[in-house]
């Protein structure tokens, strides 16, 4: 950190010191950038345009119909899925569980326990006392025989027969290789002799060709490669800000020459207009319809009672009235002659 400086000021990044260009950088980066520039600014404004509409179509259409389709997926894949899983899936894998449990589980244990350990015991005692010495008498049997038919016979026909074949495959084999070694040490030569020669016939023309016309062909073609393609990232970077500058310029045409013509009819002449129809015609409409309807309901319901009246007149002159019910003979005396306990004629309150 430098000391001397002000706290308040910030810090100033020191540039990369770069070599200086030739005379062929110098002169073949000027035209490149220029040509570079015009092919790519319509490239970049389209791209821009792309861009912005992409953005459009995400914010207005794509994004809505992502979450109307993930909304419509849960409620159509999700949640019936979830419900055959929580009350038909698990229910019916506990009913099998118990289901297996109490068929194929509780036997096996069952046929485990009771019949199998048996039997695996009486088999283990089988072995150890049956099995066992019948197979060391019959290893102690074969040992025998293994030794007086198979290694005494095995070690004299080494002895006798195949060691002197060996021996005699042996030098055979070594007079085959040093006539192998001295062929291949002959074709050896040749190659050795031919490949000088290709050598130097073929590899030092080449290498004066590649030294000589290839690498300095290859470093121009490697300069104007960079120069290229720094061209084409400086008229990307300034073909992006003049579209920058176009669309901040058709923005603000559309805007003084559409939106705000638009926006200040909307809120100077419609808005004040529509408050007045609403205030002066509307509401008055609808407050004379809504006393319109209630004048009709109210006359349909008189209407109703009228007829009702009428039809119950008509019924009551072709049928008659209603009978009127029977009084029915009540044990108890009615009205003043009510039995109570001062009144009463049992024999217990008689005087």
């Amino acid at each position: 950190m430098d000391l001397d400086k002000p706290s308040g000021e910030p810090s100033v990044r020191q540039p990369v010191p770069r070599q200086p260009d030739g005379c062929l950088v110098v002169a073949i980066r000027l035209p490149v950038r220029i040509v570079a520039l015009v092919l790519v600014l319509p490239v970049r404004m389209a791209w821009d345009a792309l861009v912005v509409a992409g953005r459009f179509l995400n914010r207005t259409l794509l994004r809505p119909l992502g979450r109307a389709l993930l909304w419509l997926g849960r409620v159509i894949v999700v949640l019936p899925l979830a419900g055959l899983w929580r009350y038909v899936a698990v229910p019916f894998g506990k009913a099998l569980a118990r289901l297996a449990r109490v068929l194929v589980v509780a036997p096996l244990v069952w046929c485990h326990r009771c019949l199998l350990t048996p039997v695996g015991h009486a088999l283990a005692w089988l072995y150890a006392h049956v099995l066992t010495p019948a197979a060391i008498g019959l290893g102690a049997a074969l040992a025998w025989l293994a030794r007086y038919l198979v290694a005494l016979p095995a070690r004299w026909l080494y002895g006798r027969v195949l060691a002197p074949a060996g021996r005699a495959i042996a030098w055979c084999v070594r007079g085959v290789w040093w006539l192998f070694a001295l062929l291949v040490t002959g074709i050896g030569r040749v190659l050795y002799w031919a490949v000088r020669a290709l050598v130097v016939l073929v590899a030092l023309p080449a290498s004066a060709l590649w030294r000589w016309v290839l690498v300095p062909v290859g470093r121009v073609l490697a300069v104007v490669g960079r120069e290229v393609w720094d061209a084409l990232r400086h008229a990307w970077r300034i073909a992006g800000r003049l579209s920058l500058a176009v669309g901040r310029i058709l923005g603000t045409l559309l805007r003084w020459i559409f939106v705000e013509p638009v926006r200040r009819v909307y809120r100077s002449v419609l808005t004040p207009v529509g408050h007045l129809v609403r205030d002066v015609v509307l509401r008055p409409a609808a407050e004379a319809a809504r006393a319109v309807g209630r004048t009709g309901r109210q006359a349909l319901e008189a209407a109703r009672a009228s007829v009702r009246q009428a039809r119950a007149d008509v019924r009551r002159l072709l049928f008659g009235g209603p009978r009127q019910p029977e009084p029915v003979a009540r044990r108890e005396p009615s009205g003043r002659g009510t039995r109570t306990l001062d009144s009463s004629t049992t024999a217990l309150t008689k005087d």
